[in-house]
């Protein structure tokens, strides 16, 4: 079987029998892969390998194709970079959890897309690393991932302007449809995109604000990705944050 080397980022697993599991990754050699992991529920299996494949945890690996099945497999497994805080923090685990889900609904090419895959690496690096703003940043991975998937604001923002998210553009009225942002909304749309990931915590958002713009992100990702109401760990995020 042939082989290769990549990066990835974890994004799902799926239990397969009563040892295996399929695990789902963002990567940069193909993007969405599935690959087929033995022996990790066992008791002699390779416990190490399931403790990387955690929502959002970055891996390294030589895979092996495997012509006669859908999935490859793993001949080498281990963290791409070690990981300070991620893991141990509720706050950043839940957020990391989200951030997964949402990935694992909303990316389905199995193509290499570099700007994709580097945001998606170096997010997770910069949550473990961030000290201040973390109830913000999955406003802030959610505004950036828009971008990367191709439906960012047309034109530029000003202020007390509306955003419209049929149209895609900021508007100095509010739309005559149901589908758009309030300035309020808008005005952190634009900041969120403008924003230094290490400067998150100089944005003040209480729980009601923070909620009202995760709600109009989510409405915004759902005109354009059906796919986003299916995201299940929005709800846990919403009590945590």
């Amino acid at each position: 079987m042939k082989s290769y080397k990549g990066r990835g980022i974890v994004l799902h697993t799926l239990k397969y029998g009563d040892t295996s599991l399929v695990a789902y990754l963002l990567t940069d050699v193909g993007g969405r892969r599935s690959y087929m992991v033995q022996g990790v529920r066992s008791r002699n299996g390779h416990g190490s390998k399931l403790s990387l494949l955690q929502p959002m945890f970055p891996v390294e690996f030589e895979g092996l194709e495997s012509p006669r099945q859908q999935m490859d497999r793993f001949k080498e497994l281990r963290a791409g970079f070690p990981l300070q805080s991620l893991p141990f923090d509720v706050r950043k685990s839940t957020m990391a959890l989200f951030m997964a889900e949402t990935l694992y609904r909303l990316v389905r090419e199995s193509e290499p897309n570099d700007p994709l895959f580097e945001f998606v690496w170096n997010s997770t690096a910069a949550l473990d690393a961030l000290e201040e703003g973390v109830s913000n940043f999955h406003l802030w991975f959610l505004a950036n991932l828009s971008r990367l998937l191709g439906f960012r604001p047309g034109n530029d923002y000003r202020p007390g302007w509306w955003f419209d998210i049929r149209e895609g553009l900021y508007t100095a009225s509010s739309p005559l449809h149901p589908g758009s942002m309030t300035p309020d909304c808008a005005a952190l749309l634009d900041r969120m995109l403008h924003c230094d990931v290490r400067r998150l915590g100089e944005i003040e958002l209480n729980r009601t604000r923070r909620s009202d713009f995760l709600n109009a992100m989510l409405s915004y990702f759902g005109y354009h990705l059906d796919a986003i109401s299916t995201v299940r760990s929005v709800h846990i995020l919403r009590e945590v944050f």
